[in-house]
């Protein structure tokens, strides 16, 4: 027997739930890409993504994925040769790092623990040793969605700044943007990446640059720069420049009407829903965990994203068949573990496009497989995160 007919919940971290409003804008007649109302959209997209970004630096627009961004970012302020340091706290600063590698851009990574947020002192200390100032830039992710942490940019930026060192510093916000605070000029981020299919609430296949002006002085002087990536090159005063071609036209539309969406409810509400969410997601979490078959990947509760929980699983927890009953016999499609974390986890995403019934719905369907394939856990999750939501939306 199955109840999985109705509408199904998409709960991985990316490509998240698309609005119907989105969808709707998108669906639309192409339009001229050298006049009219295309042009409108693009300005004000690209000014309404340095609101989010909370920067005064340029924004730029690619026909991408996340990894697209990441390439951007690399072939812009590089040249072979020169040498970044990436901090690991899960797959996708190391990631980040393997990509400048493979242009030619030598990459150390920072060793961390995938169960902790980075370590402030060792970025400091390992940036105290370098005192030939070989190390270019610093590469970090505000949220890893492999293993679930948030890392504490500000905090990062101060070991930087007390060392005195010259590094740029590039944040990775694919996972964060849009869901949580992310101060690009205030907190000393030099360039930062995003794509659309997260927090943003778009489909996937776009992506973004955010450049600040020692960013682009950087740029001026870098060697991998490329027809496609470079961002002088979409700085031209013809609109299609700024694509380096023919616009993507519908994902700019639902882009846009995203962005209205995002806007309307207020930026500190997006945050603050995202916040109360994953609280109670952590909240049925952590009663499961009493039963010892589950337990949270991330050790430090302060270090857990509020954009994805990461699940580690107990040896004799058969993963295949607990998301296959989540997703075959109620509808609710979960993350796996991907990466280190593979064969060890499952995800529950809740970021984007997501509310209390959705977030609750995910919850009792996990609690329902739990029951049914008989996983030990500790009962009254679902509970725990009504309570959470009780506490924190008041009438």
């Amino acid at each position: 027997m199955s109840v999985r007919h109705g509408r199904e919940f998409l709960s991985i971290p990316g490509p998240t739930t698309v609005p119907d409003e989105v969808l709707n804008a998108m669906h639309a007649p192409a339009v001229d890409i050298y006049a009219g109302p295309l042009l409108a959209t693009t300005e004000s997209c690209l000014s309404d993504l340095r609101r989010i970004f909370a920067t005064d630096g340029k924004t730029y627009i690619y026909a991408a994925n996340g990894h697209g961004a990441w390439e951007a970012a690399i072939c812009n302020v590089f040249s072979r040769g020169d040498k970044v340091l990436a901090l690991e706290s899960g797959a996708f600063a190391v990631g980040w790092g393997q990509m400048a590698s493979a242009v030619g851009v030598e990459t150390e990574i920072l060793p961390g623990d995938w169960r902790k947020s980075v370590d402030p002192q060792a970025l400091e200390d390992r940036l105290r040793a370098d005192t030939k100032g070989e190390i270019k830039a610093v590469l970090v992710v505000q949220v890893d969605t492999a293993s679930g942490v948030v890392n504490d940019i500000p905090a990062l930026r101060r070991s930087i700044d007390v060392v005195g060192h010259d590094a740029l510093f590039m944040v990775d916000a694919i996972a964060s943007l849009g869901t949580m605070p992310f101060e690009m000029d205030d907190w000393g981020i030099d360039v930062a990446v995003t794509g659309s299919q997260k927090g943003l609430m778009t489909p996937p296949g776009l992506s973004f640059n955010a450049a600040n002006e020692k960013a682009k002085q950087r740029h001026e002087h870098a060697g991998l720069r490329t027809f496609y990536w470079d961002w002088t090159g979409r700085e031209g005063a013809e609109h299609y420049q700024k694509y380096c071609g023919t616009p993507p036209e519908h994902q700019l539309f639902g882009l846009r009407k995203a962005m209205d969406m995002l806007l309307e409810e207020g930026l500190e509400n997006v945050f603050e829903r995202h916040r109360i969410l994953a609280e109670a997601t952590r909240a049925a979490v952590e009663v499961w965990a009493e039963g010892g078959a589950v337990e949270f990947n991330i050790t430090e509760p302060h270090a857990r994203s509020n954009s994805v929980t990461t699940v580690r699983v107990n040896e004799g927890f058969d993963i295949p068949a607990f998301t296959g009953y989540c997703r075959e016999k109620c509808g609710v499609t979960l993350g796996v573990g991907i990466s280190g974390l593979s064969g060890l986890a499952f995800r529950i995403a809740h970021m984007g496009h997501v509310n209390a019934p959705m977030v609750l719905g995910t919850l009792g369907v996990i609690e329902t497989a739990f029951a049914a394939l008989g996983v030990k856990h500790g009962r009254g999750g679902i509970q725990a995160a009504v309570d959470v939501l009780s506490r924190n939306v008041t009438p």
